[in-house]
């Protein structure tokens, strides 16, 4: 495993991460055992995995929190997350954080995320609700804070630009795939001028799984003006990657792009068993793509924003 800095949070963090969301919820997506799913974790630790993202949203806090105390919390950084409205209060901040500590079993969080944040809330969730987790860091319940996009609802990472230029975050979490790169130009600079840590999510989506699909997206972009049409000339605009044997298949290379991406510190990959948790581990420990290719991905499709956001990816991805 490889390890780096989270931003300036002062924390080290592995660059494969494990997200407890998405469609598997390590299992429970599909009806897994609490056993079956801890395993999951278990299994993500073993491969040098400290980084474990949760959500109360996702059900799996608890689960989250007993691989925790029984293979060694104090070598894992463990991240949660909270939906708020504009309704809510400071005092619903205190609520949500303390009923995360009880799911996960624990006294404190490494991270504590503002869960999906529209555009339009979120100066709300900076004046009103912020102030409220930056006491609860004081308490030392929570280390770090950090906030997170609502990527389907805010392709154009409206929201992020604004809170990146702010305080108090310290940590984002953003959607970034090689179908996705906005982040690219308009997210990674500014978080590593200012030592925000991110977090990328949404990295493999149907999009990459499904031929169907890519194919049905790929004709739409093309009639909406968005794709250049002689990139399905000869049939799947993605097909060199893994008929050229620049990557072992297009998840494999949806991996390496965003891994080697600068400002990327972790990647987040979801799966509800064990068998693919190594081979997720894999793509993202392999080396770049090679430069040609990662430089014909930025062409082809550096432009584009929001696509393949639409669909969750595959339960065992």
């Amino acid at each position: 495993m490889e390890y780096r800095p989270l931003g300036k949070t002062g924390l080290t963090v592995s660059v494969a991460g494990l997200g407890c969301g998405g469609n598997s919820r390590l299992g429970l997506g599909r009806g897994a055992s609490v056993a079956d799913c801890v395993a999951v974790v278990r299994t993500a630790i073993d491969l040098g995995v400290n980084f474990l993202d949760t959500a109360e949203a996702y059900g799996t806090e608890a689960i989250v929190g007993e691989a925790a105390r029984a293979h060694g919390r104090d070598r894992l950084v463990i991240s949660t997350k909270a939906v708020f409205g504009t309704g809510d209060t400071a005092a619903t901040v205190a609520q949500k954080v303390e009923a995360s500590l009880r799911r996960l079993g624990l006294d404190h969080v490494d991270i504590f995320h503002f869960h999906a944040v529209a555009p339009a809330a979120y100066a709300h969730h900076r004046d009103v609700l912020a102030p409220a987790l930056l006491k609860l860091r004081d308490q030392g319940k929570v280390r770090h804070v950090g906030i997170t996009e609502t990527s389907p609802a805010d392709p154009e990472q409206k929201m992020l630009a604004q809170a990146i230029e702010e305080d108090p975050w310290e940590v984002i979490m953003l959607a970034y795939s090689l179908m996705n790169q906005g982040a690219r130009r308009h997210v990674f600079p500014t978080t590593a001028r200012r030592g925000i840590g991110t977090l990328l999510m949404f990295v493999v989506r149907n999009i990459f799984s499904n031929a169907t699909y890519r194919a049905e997206i790929f004709a739409r972009l093309v009639a909406e003006g968005r794709l250049d049409r002689a990139l399905v000339a000869d049939g799947d605009p993605l097909g060199f990657l893994t008929a050229g044997g620049a990557a072992e298949s297009l998840t494999d290379a949806a991996y390496r792009f965003v891994r080697h991406t600068e400002g990327v510190d972790v990647v987040l990959f979801g799966t509800g068993n064990k068998d693919h948790v190594a081979a997720n581990v894999a793509s993202i420990l392999r080396p770049p793509l090679p430069a040609p290719v990662v430089a014909r991905l930025q062409d082809s499709f550096g432009h584009l924003t929001g696509v393949g956001l639409d669909r969750p990816g595959p339960v065992t991805a």
